[in-house]
């Protein structure tokens, strides 16, 4: 696709009144409830949500895995209820921890094996996955079996695998899910540096890393409950919670502690800072926290400090993060899915049901 093409094309993404609902005892559970979403070609979207929240349903209807119980939803214009064919030819998906394929297989015979599944010829198959190889870093491991490479390695392959086909349209499924750091980062390069070859490429990325959101998203969607809660990019979601100026100021000296500075003008709160550094030491230093109601709060402050001999050795701007929206929207972090996840046993919103297969 150029960019030409791309301006003409119909959203990547378009889903109007989404409902999926789960016909269980002792009641129906309701996955997604009334979704409305467009991603334009290009666009490299997040969707943020607890376990259970309904991101895992919503990707298995856009990739043709799932009917919808009611609305509409379309991949580049092909609808996913009626032309699942057509979608499966220009999309593809990556989950975080996948084992698809045969251990016996060697990594090349592997992915051939793949480009055989999505329609390409056999040599145009070999050629494809020994570019795609030395694309994604394992053309030393090409000969090597499946089942002897590394967590890191592995989700390389599932890498390579989801770009044979060379889709329109990449859903990536907690892709970076139990690498270390370097594996993680290789995987968001390869990601950006694919994305980035051909103009309209689009990626759909679920993710519990809020750091990976924030660096790689351009709009994200934060959903529970079958809901979409909030919509926009990480610097309007954040602005969201930023209600008044958060800064930590570091000083020389502060004679009566933060509690002058508490009682100024405009200030909200004044708190040493966790790492201060204790009173006694040679080159002391005070951290402070200040939560101000605007940041024409800060003249008094600074004034204030002259008056008492501080001296400022640095002051920096506090900015909320997707953590922060996160826990606002919904309620609770990530460190307290476990605790959900026990109180919805039985009903797990986002993954497969025994109906589904019935259902295609």
């Amino acid at each position: 696709m150029t960019a030409d093409v791309t301006a003409t094309l119909p959203p990547a993404i378009s889903v109007a009144g989404l409902r999926r609902v789960y016909p269980v005892k002792p009641k129906p559970v309701t996955a997604l409830d009334g979704i409305d979403l467009e991603v334009a070609p290009g666009e490299f979207f997040g969707l943020l949500g607890p376990n259970g929240a309904g991101k895992t349903t919503l990707i298995k209807i856009l990739t043709t895995l799932l009917l919808p119980s009611a609305g509409k939803a379309s991949i580049f214009g092909f609808d996913v209820a009626t032309e699942a064919a057509k979608i499966r030819r220009i999309m593809n998906m990556v989950a975080g921890g996948e084992q698809s394929g045969y251990g016996i297989l060697t990594v090349r015979e592997q992915l051939w094996m793949f480009s055989q599944f999505y329609g390409l010829g056999s040599r145009e198959g070999w050629r494809r996955v020994d570019e795609l190889l030395d694309a994604v870093g394992l053309g030393d491991q090409r000969l090597q079996r499946v089942s002897t490479l590394s967590t890191g390695q592995r989700q390389k392959m599932n890498m390579a695998r989801g770009l044979l086909n060379d889709p329109w349209i990449l859903f990536l499924d907690e892709p970076t899910l139990g690498l270390d750091v370097s594996a993680a980062r290789a995987v968001r390069e390869m990601v950006l540096a694919w994305k980035g070859a051909v103009p309209g490429r689009t990626v759909l990325l679920t993710t519990h890393y809020m750091a990976e959101a924030d660096e790689l998203c351009e709009r994200i969607a934060i959903v529970d409950h079958g809901k979409i809660l909030a919509i926009g990019t990480p610097a309007e979601l954040k602005r969201r919670v930023q209600r008044e100026s958060v800064l930590r100021l570091e000083v020389n000296r502060l004679d009566g502690g933060p509690a002058v500075l508490a009682k100024l003008p405009g200030v909200v709160s004044a708190a040493l800072a966790a790492d201060n550094v204790e009173a006694g030491t040679e080159a002391q230093r005070v951290a402070v926290n200040l939560v101000l109601r605007d940041d024409n709060a800060l003249t008094g402050v600074m004034a204030a400090l002259g008056a008492a001999g501080s001296r400022v050795l640095g002051l920096r701007t506090s900015e909320p993060t997707l953590e922060d929206v996160f826990v606002e929207l919904v309620g609770r972090g990530f460190a307290d899915e476990a605790d959900a996840e026990a109180a919805n046993a039985g009903a797990d919103h986002d993954h497969s049901h025994p109906t589904e297969d019935a259902e295609r």
